[in-house]
């Protein structure tokens, strides 16, 4: 019998889909979801309460020898999924910076200074003034090559290594709810990032743009009003670094790249 069912936290199409014995195209597609597919665009990211159609199910038959033996392959399963790992680009080396030749000398061990005369100590003497200090913009590189183990639920789905672009395609099931994935397993540099598997919200909501921008390493709590302090800090951050206004609002250029650069 249809129904209309209501989207459950950690639901997306591929494990509602799966949980009712349907292909999550033909879910996804369905005209009574025609609404829906319009309003999220993404068939991974649904809210908690929309309602998705269920049709009933129409059988199909095959036929087969009855005296041979026959395979049948479940299509859609299992589902994929794709991740890129990314860390910080470690600095390059600087020289230290050596004491110019010739001129006045300040106190031992150090060079002239601006400003400063060779044989004062007088701090009241001085008119050094702070420079001004613009912190580095922090770029990433691919975690690439690494070996890693995948688990859902304590046990272990999945092992390799990323690809050169540090990525790699999980095979899950269309339910699976949490995952861990760790790189570098057995190793001093080990690191092992869980997974809500399906809780993301759609970038349109404020815990969607909050659970990107934390996925993505600019820190912010995954709940909290849209006017909360840490959010408009870490929506400065992620519009400075890709070129954008820097607002600290949710607006629709912010939106979309960070639709775009989080991958769903």
């Amino acid at each position: 019998m249809s129904e209309d069912y209501k989207v459950q936290p950690g639901d997306c199409i591929s494990s509602i889909a799966y949980a009712h014995g349907f292909f999550w195209e033909t879910l996804w597609n369905h005209g009574s979801n025609s609404e829906l597919k319009s309003q999220r665009r993404d068939p991974n990211i649904l809210n908690e309460g929309d309602l998705v159609h269920i049709p009933d199910l129409t059988l199909k038959q095959e036929s087969g020898s009855t005296e041979k033996r026959h395979s049948f392959k479940l299509k859609g399963v299992p589902a994929k999924l794709k991740l890129k790992l990314m860390r910080p680009k470690p600095p390059k080396d600087e020289e230290q910076s050596k004491p110019p030749a010739g001129g006045n000398s300040g106190p031992a061990g150090f060079g002239s200074l601006p400003g400063v005369g060779g044989e004062s100590t007088d701090d009241t003497l001085s008119d050094l003034a702070d420079p001004d200090y613009t912190p580095p913009k922090e770029e990433e590189e691919p975690i690439k090559n690494a070996p890693y183990v995948f688990e859902v639920d304590g046990v272990r789905v999945d092992e390799g290594k990323t690809d050169d672009d540090g990525c790699v395609k999980i095979p899950i099931q269309p339910d699976a709810r949490v995952g861990r994935l760790t790189v570098h397993p057995g190793k001093p540099e080990e690191k092992t990032f869980t997974l809500d598997l399906g809780g993301m919200d759609p970038v349109d909501e404020v815990p969607g743009v909050r659970k990107r921008l934390a996925n993505l390493g600019f820190f912010c709590a995954p709940e909290g009003p849209e006017n909360a302090d840490d959010l408009a800090g870490a929506l400065r951050k992620f519009q400075e670094k890709h070129g954008l206004q820097e607002t600290g609002k949710i607006d629709d250029a912010t939106k979309s790249k960070l639709k775009e650069i989080h991958g769903c």
